[in-house]
């Protein structure tokens, strides 16, 4: 038997496009992409040259520590430069440190069990004085 010749032969496109479509997603998947940042043509900045007086000596430390009161009651006790001080002593020796640098950092060192209240005096005696830089840690 003789086989007809179509009038009309077609190839079917589907399976080539989806095998192209496979084929690229194979490829971006397991393209290796290079660091675009290490390739950066880019300025630092210069490291600043060292100062003259140590990182400790320009910080200023509040701690603040659990103290008790006659009543038994816990009371946040303020530290400054390891010893123990008013609220108004701790006002007065911000004041002064205000009044030559505003950027002074300033680190407030908690205990955990200290109460938040001594630490909200300490942040508003800083903010009274205008010292922003302040940063809080807790022991």
């Amino acid at each position: 038997m003789a086989r007809k010749a179509q009038d009309n032969p077609q190839l079917d496109m589907t399976p080539m496009i989806d095998v192209v479509f496979e084929l690229i997603i194979f490829f971006v998947v397991t393209i290796k992409q290079e660091d675009i940042f290490s390739k950066l043509n880019c300025n630092r900045p210069a490291p600043s040259p060292p100062s003259s007086a140590t990182k400790d000596e320009e910080d200023i430390n509040v701690n603040i520590e659990i103290g008790r009161r006659y009543d038994g009651n816990p009371q946040g006790v303020i530290l400054y430069n390891k010893r123990e001080v008013k609220r108004s002593e701790l006002d007065q020796h911000l004041r002064e440190i205000a009044r030559t640098k505003k950027s002074t950092p300033i680190i407030v060192k908690c205990e955990d069990r200290s109460p938040h209240k001594a630490l909200v005096d300490v942040l508003d005696i800083c903010y009274k004085n205008q010292l922003y830089s302040v940063s809080v840690f807790s022991m």
